[in-house]
C-alpha cells in the first residue's frame, strides 16, 4: 500500500529500487480491516518497508518511527536497544494500539507491547501506519492517543537471500539472515528470517542479548491466499529500569543503580544475575478469499504463548513480606535481611480476527470484528536471603495470582460518495471485556488488619459503544479537506489495579476526539495540518510514580484535553534532494488536578504510609511537550543516499504538578545516516553505511519519575506541609555510531 497522506513524506527517504525483489502479487487479496485510507478522515501516516530498511541498523521499532508527526521515544539503556517505546501526542504505550495483520499485540493486561521480546520485527514487516487520535475501529485494546497497525512481508515472486550486519559503539551488533524461495509450483512460497541483537548499552551493564526468528509459508491462486506465519524471540536483558539523580546525571551519566549489593548503607558490589528473561512465540493463521471484485473476506486465528522471569537482589527487605520467618541470632531477632526474589509470569493469548469488505461504485464498507482470550499466571520465589539459618526451599513461593481477560469487538464501517469528491464515512464499534484477578499481589498491605499482601479478587465486565463519523472532501486533485469525530472508551491496565491505592479501585475512561485537516499537494511540494481536540473523561494519566520495576504508574483524573495542531510539509529541489518537515503545536491540561502523594514525617521511607490530597488546580498532563519538530534532509545520487534526521522536543513534566524541577529539559537531537549501494558479478547489490547517532552530542532525558511526596519540617502533621520530589531520569547515550553492511542474492 502506497503512501497514501500527506505525513507519509516526513518518515524517511526513498532508497534505490535496485535492491528490490520482485513480489507475488497478493495485495488486491488482502483485506486490511483496520487501516485507514485517502477516503477516510483521520490523521495517519504510511511507512513503507523500503522506507524501514533504510534505518532498520539494529533499534527498535519505535526509533524507526521518530520522524512520524507527534511521536517520542524511550530507551531505559541510553542506546534504543533493550526496553524502548514510545508516546503518541503524550499517551503512553499503554494507549497506543498495536496489530499485526490486524491482530492484536498489546498484552492484554498491562496494554503495553514490548518491542525487546520480538527483536528485529522490522526486518519482517512490509509496511506499517500509524493513526493519530482514537483513528479507525481496531482489534485488542482502546487506541487513545494513536494506533500502530503492521503488516508483515509478502512473498517475493523469485529466490532470494540477504544478510545485513552492523557494528558500533557500545559493542551495539545486529546480524540478519533472510531468504526465500520464491514461487514453488505456482502456488507455494516460504520464506524465513533468523536475527541477534547485542548491545553493551549506553548505561553501565544494561546489556541486551536478543535472538528472533519469522517464518512464513503460503498457498495462494486468483483468488486465495492463505498463510502460516511463525515468529518470536527470546530476551536476555540486565536491568535498567531505575532513573539516576540529577546530580548523577552531571557526574556520571551512565550509572546504573540496579543490582546495588549494600552494606551499611554503601555499595559493595552489584548483582551480576539482575536480569530479565523471557521468551514470546506467535502463531498466525490468515485466509484472504476474494469472492469477486466487489466482496473480499478476510479470516485469522492466533496464538501468542509467553514465559519468562526476572530475578533482582533486593537489599534490606522485612523477611514476612516474603513469607518467610524472623530468625534468632546472637544479637536478637532478624526481621530485615537482603534476598534474591524471582518473578515469573506464563502466558497464553489466542483468538481469532474477521473482516469482510464490500467495495462498490459509491459505497466502500467492513463489517469486522474478533474474539480472544488470555490467562497469565504471576508468581513469585525467594531463590536465597542473606545469613538466613532456616531452611529455605529452592522454589519458596510467596505470592501467586492469575489474570484472564475475554475480549469481544464487533465493528462496521463505510465510506459513502455523496457526490464528486465529497464523501461520509462512519464507524460503529461494539467492544465487551470481561476481566478476573484472583490470588495475592506482591505488595504488602499496611491498611489490611492484620496487614497482609494484597488480596486481588477483580472481576469487573466493560462494554463500550464507540462511534466515529466524519467527511472528506476532494477538492480537486491538489487540495483535500477533512473533518471526523469519535468516541473511544477504554478499561484500565491491570497495574491500574494493582498499583494504586488499595481502597479504590481505577474506571476506565472515555475520549471525545474532534478531528480536522487539510492538505495541498503539487509535483514537488506537499504540505498539510491536522488540528485536534481531544476531550478526556477520566483519563488515565502518569503520575510520576513508578512501581517496582520501573514501571510508570497512572491514576484518573475526572477532566482533561489534549489540543493542539500537526503541521507537515515536503519540498523536492531536485530528483536527487528533498526535505520534510513535521511540527505539533499542542496544549495538554487537566482541569482541575487533586494528586494523592505519600506522607514523609521525617524518620524513614519506609513510613509513608498514608496519603496527602494536594489540590493542585490546572496544571499540564505528564510527559506531554508543547512543541515537537522533526526534520529529515535527504539526498540521494547514483547509489549514494545521505539524510539527517532533527527532533526537537519541548519540556516534559514527570507528574502533574507543572513544576520545573521535576522535568525533562528540552531537547534537540540529530542523527546522520550515509550509505552507499553497488552491484558486483553474482550479487545482486551490496550497501556499505554509517549512521552517527546523536551527531552533536547532546546531553539529554526522554524519560524519568519525580516521587513526589508531602514533607513535614516539623516532623508533625499539625505543621503545614511542603512538596518535596527526588527526580530520577533515564540518560541517552551521547554521540555515537553504528556502520552496517547488507549483501543482496
Amino acid at each position: 500500500m502506497a503512501a497514501t497522506m500527506l505525513a507519509g513524506l516526513v518518515t524517511a527517504a526513498q532508497t534505490t529500487a535496485t535492491d528490490t525483489v520482485p513480489s507475488i502479487a497478493l495485495s488486491e487479496l488482502e483485506v486490511l480491516g483496520t487501516r485507514a485510507n485517502d477516503n477516510t478522515p483521520v490523521a495517519f501516516t504510511n511507512i513503507s518497508g523500503k522506507q524501514l530498511a533504510a534505518e532498520n541498523h539494529g533499534l527498535d521499532i519505535p526509533f524507526l518511527l521518530t520522524m512520524t508527526p507527534s511521536v517520542i521515544t524511550t530507551s531505559d539503556a541510553g542506546a534504543g536497544v533493550g526496553y524502548t517505546s514510545m508516546r503518541v501526542r503524550g499517551t503512553d504505550a499503554t494507549r497506543i494500539n498495536i496489530t499485526v495483520n490486524d491482530i492484536p499485540q498489546n498484552d492484554a493486561e498491562s496494554h503495553s507491547i514490548y518491542w525487546v521480546n520480538t527483536p528485529d520485527f522490522a526486518s519482517s514487516v512490509r509496511d506499517i501506519q500509524v493513526q493519530r487520535g482514537a483513528g479507525t475501529s481496531t482489534n485488542g485494546s482502546g487506541a487513545f492517543g494513536g494506533s500502530v497497525n503492521l503488516r508483515t512481508q509478502g512473498f517475493a515472486s523469485d529466490p532470494y537471500a540477504d544478510f545485513s550486519g552492523s557494528y558500533g559503539s557500545f559493542n551495539t551488533n545486529k546480524e540478519t539472515l533472510r531468504v526465500g524461495s520464491g514461487k514453488l509450483g505456482d502456488h507455494w512460497a516460504v520464506e524465513a528470517r533468523l536475527s541477534h541483537i547485542g548491545s553493551d548499552g549506553y548505561r553501565d551493564r544494561a546489556s541486551s542479548e536478543l535472538v528472533s526468528y519469522f517464518g512464513q509459508l503460503g498457498y495462494f491462486n486468483d483468488r486465495t491466499s492463505l498463510r502460516f506465519i511463525t515468529y518470536g524471540g527470546k530476551e536476555d536483558t540486565y536491568h535498567a529500569w531505575d532513573g539516576i539523580s540529577r546530580d548523577e546525571l552531571q557526574n556520571n551519566r551512565t550509572y546504573n543503580p540496579n543490582g546495588e549489593i549494600k552494606h551499611d548503607g554503601k555499595v559493595t558490589g552489584f548483582y551480576k544475575d539482575q536480569k530479565d528473561i523471557y521468551r514470546q512465540t506467535h502463531y498466525q493463521l490468515i485466509w484472504n478469499q476474494t469472492f469477486s471484485p466487489m466482496w473480499k473476506l478476510k479470516v485469522a486465528l492466533h496464538y501468542t504463548d509467553g514465559y519468562g522471569y526476572y530475578q533482582e537482589y533486593k537489599n534490606n527487605r522485612t523477611l514476612k513480606e516474603y513469607a518467610l520467618l524472623p530468625v534468632e541470632t546472637a544479637t536478637g531477632t532478624l526481621k530485615k535481611a537482603s534476598l534474591v526474589r524471582k518473578k515469573i509470569v506464563d502466558s497464553d493469548f489466542g483468538g481469532g480476527v474477521f473482516s469482510l469488505q464490500y467495495g462498490g461504485e459509491r459505497l466502500a464498507a467492513t463489517l469486522g470484528g474478533g474474539i480472544n482470550r488470555y490467562s497469565n499466571d504471576h508468581f513469585g520465589q525467594v531463590i536465597w536471603v542473606e545469613n538466613y539459618t532456616s531452611p529455605l526451599a529452592p522454589d519458596h513461593e510467596y505470592y501467586r495470582n492469575n489474570g484472564r481477560k475475554t475480549d469481544f469487538n464487533i465493528y462496521i464501517k463505510g465510506n459513502y460518495v455523496i457526490t464528486g469528491g465529497l464523501s461520509a464515512y462512519a464507524d460503529l464499534q461494539y467492544r465487551h471485556i470481561g476481566y478476573r484477578i484472583t490470588g495475592n499481589n506482591d505488595k504488602w498491605d499496611w491498611t489490611a488488619d492484620p496487614e497482609r499482601l494484597q488480596v486481588l479478587d477483580i472481576d469487573e465486565p466493560f462494554n463500550f459503544f464507540n462511534p466515529k463519523a466524519g467527511l472528506n472532501w476532494q477538492i480537486d486533485a491538489r487540495n483535500r479537506l477533512y473533518a471526523s469525530f469519535a468516541v473511544a472508551q477504554k478499561e484500565p491496565t491491570r497495574n491500574n489495579y494493582t498499583d494504586g491505592l488499595f481502597v479504590k479501585h481505577p474506571t476506565s475512561e472515555k475520549l471525545y476526539d474532534w478531528e480536522a485537516g487539510y492538505e495541498f499537494r503539487s509535483g514537488n511540494f506537499a504540505a498539510g495540518a491536522n488540528f485536534y481536540y481531544m476531550n478526556y473523561k477520566d483519563q488515565l494519566v502518569l503520575n510520576g510514580k513508578i512501581n517496582e520495576i520501573g514501571e510508570l504508574m497512572a491514576e484518573n483524573v475526572p477532566n482533561s484535553y489534549r489540543m493542539g495542531i500537526e503541521l507537515m510539509a515536503g519540498y523536492r529541489f531536485t530528483d536527487w534532494l528533498r526535505w520534510d518537515v513535521n511540527a505539533t503545536l499542542s496544549r495538554n491540561r487537566i482541569k482541575d488536578y487533586v494528586g494523592y502523594v505519600s506522607d514523609y514525617d521525617g524518620d524513614t521511607w519506609d513510613d509513608m504510609w498514608t496519603q496527602t490530597e494536594i489540590h493542585a488546580g490546572n496544571t499540564t498532563i505528564a510527559f506531554s511537550p508543547s512543541v515537537t519538530v522533526g526534520s529529515m534532509l535527504a539526498l540521494e545520487h547514483k547509489g549514494f543516499t545521505a539524510s539527517l534526521h532533527s527532533q526537537y522536543v519541548s519540556r516534559q513534566y514527570l507528574d502533574n504538578f507543572e513544576r520545573k524541577e521535576d522535568s525533562l529539559d528540552p531537547y534537540f537531537v540529530n542523527n546522520l545516516d550515509l550509505a552507499y549501494t553497488f552491484k558486483l558479478p553474482h550479487i545482486r547489490s551490496i550497501t556499505v553505511g554509517v549512521t552517527i547517532y546523536n551527531l552533536f552530542d547532546e546531553k539529554y532525558e526522554t524519560n524519568g519519575y519525580s516521587q513526589t511526596c508531602a514533607l513535614y519540617p516539623g516532623g508533625s502533621k499539625q505543621n503545614p506541609y511542603s512538596l518535596y520530589s527526588d527526580p530520577r531520569f533515564y540518560p541517552m547515550a551521547g554521540i555515537n555510531a553504528l556502520g552496517n553492511l547488507t549483501l543482496r542474492f
